[in-house]
């Protein structure tokens, strides 16, 4: 492995006797690995059904080494929302902020949703998730992640962090930031950040870092909970920062939580801050020990950098009363009555959705959490539950809402085989000869082993394909 002298010269001085133990580590086979979707699934009943030879992440409750030899990408459970491919060091950050039912959260550099997804199942379809990016096709990507994991109680922006935060002063919970980084902590896995690599683009990073927490910290209520992580070792990026940031905002304070982590994660080390912003003080040198380091020679992951930090107590910002909505998009009395007509046919319980938000984005209906504030002048991407588009004189289902649902939530489903689950996901018709389902007519949800693939549309025992065909792949 080709690393640059100044990277190495870094690491020697950091690392002193460990440094070869690193260097041997790159020898190491590349590890993979896969998260649960809890806001499906347990992961107690997962692994009854999972055809792959797992072994538990150790400090992530539903996080699972897999094989190379395994393909879960190429499985239907993948295009279920089941899982999250993932690397098992980068599930940390979303593992450590304390989420409670009812938060409003915000997943700031957030793409590809990795840790959003996570974030949206500890919600379990209660609070707010709002996640962002700033490049608007990581965002997209982004977006296709949340929907497939049956996120309902969501937004995804694509916005610049000022822009973000001049609009959502005090509004947070809890706020995440996976910072961009010089990615040092992915030169074992990934050849492309070593030849991007230079001293002049960790300093780069830093100072975007430094722009990023400053808007986030506007953002975090009293009390609050924020996430700052990188996937870097350089100092400048990770206890620098913090050092920066706990001097700047004196109002926060870092939470040590290794205690939750069921392994030896090492601590941040206040020697490796520069001299230029020493002596540090008692305080500030416990607050460094209180972030942690994933080395990839001490634990089977890459390297990750991560700390908690909570916001002092206090009284909210005076701020003015954000609209609900613009008021022409809200769903109108006779589309209401249509809508309504329309999920009878195929939803088992429509009062689940007869007092729900409903607003329209051109043709397009969401359903949109109740917490969700007026966004005009924001850079939006998706606000709420894609439930539907309006054609002319009805409504057809969208294939984010079948994500949503489950087969007990609708009048008519297809349960399919693996070998049925294949070729819906290719973009086959299906026939059946379910008796069950000879005079269905209309929407049917496609499952698979009880979880939603997409929509079909029935008629004489064929499944017309609705899957999206930007999603649909080749076995």
């Amino acid at each position: 492995m080709n690393l640059p002298e100044k990277y190495t010269e870094s690491m020697k001085m950091m690392l002193g006797d460990e440094y070869d133990s690193y260097i041997e580590s790159f020898n190491d086979k590349r590890l993979y690995g896969l998260r649960v979707n809890n806001l499906k699934i347990s992961t107690e009943d997962f692994l009854k059904i999972c055809p792959f030879k797992l072994e538990p992440v150790p400090w992530i409750e539903n996080g699972f080494y897999y094989s190379e030899d395994d393909k879960p990408a190429k499985h239907p459970y993948y295009f279920a929302g089941l899982y999250y491919i993932q690397e098992p060091s980068a599930m940390t950050p979303a593992n450590v902020l304390p989420i409670e039912e009812g938060d409003v959260v915000f997943d700031m550099c957030a793409a590809p949703g990795g840790k959003s997804t996570e974030l949206a199942a500890k919600l379990n379809k209660t609070g707010l998730i709002i996640t962002n990016d700033i490049s608007n096709s990581r965002a997209k990507a982004l977006l296709k992640n949340v929907e497939v994991f049956g996120v309902p109680n969501l937004c995804v922006l694509n916005e610049d962090p000022v822009g973000i935060a001049s609009r959502f002063s005090g509004f947070f919970d809890k706020v995440l930031i996976d910072a961009p980084c010089s990615g040092e902590g992915m030169f074992r896995k990934d050849e492309t950040a070593i030849k991007e690599w230079t001293p002049e683009n960790v300093t780069l990073c830093a100072e975007r870092q430094k722009s990023i927490l400053a808007e986030a910290e506007k953002m975090l209520k009293p009390g609050g909970v924020l996430v700052y992580s990188t996937c870097t070792f350089a100092p400048a990026e990770d206890e620098e920062i913090l050092l920066w940031f706990l001097r700047t905002y004196p109002d926060f304070h870092v939470e040590d939580y290794h205690d939750i982590l069921s392994l030896d994660i090492s601590d941040g080390n206040p020697d490796f801050i520069s001299d230029e912003m020493k002596p540090l003080s008692d305080n500030e040198i416990q607050s460094i020990h209180g972030s942690l380091r994933l080395w990839p020679h001490k634990v089977r992951g890459e390297g990750h950098f991560a700390v908690r930090l909570k916001k002092q107590d206090g009284e909210p910002p005076i701020q003015k009363k954000k609209k609900k909505s613009s008021g022409k998009n809200i769903l109108s009395k006779s589309d209401r009555k249509q809508f309504i007509d329309f999920i009878s046919e195929f939803v088992s319980e429509t009062n689940d959705y007869e007092d729900k938000r409903y607003e329209y984005f051109g043709d397009e209906l969401y359903m949109v959490p109740e917490q969700m504030p007026e966004l005009k002048g924001i850079k939006l991407v998706r606000a709420g539950l894609h439930i539907a588009t309006k054609k002319k004189n009805r409504f057809e289902p969208a294939h984010a809402f079948a994500k949503y649902l489950k087969p007990d939530d609708v009048k008519q489903y297809y349960e399919c085989s693996l070998e049925e689950a294949e070729k819906y996901l290719h973009g086959d018709v299906l026939q059946t000869s379910d008796e069950r389902l000879s005079t269905s007519k209309g929407f049917i949800l496609v499952c698979y082993n009880g979880l939603s693939l997409g929509w079909g549309k029935i008629t004489n025992g064929t499944i017309k394909n609705h899957y999206p065909k930007g999603l649909r792949i080749n076995y």
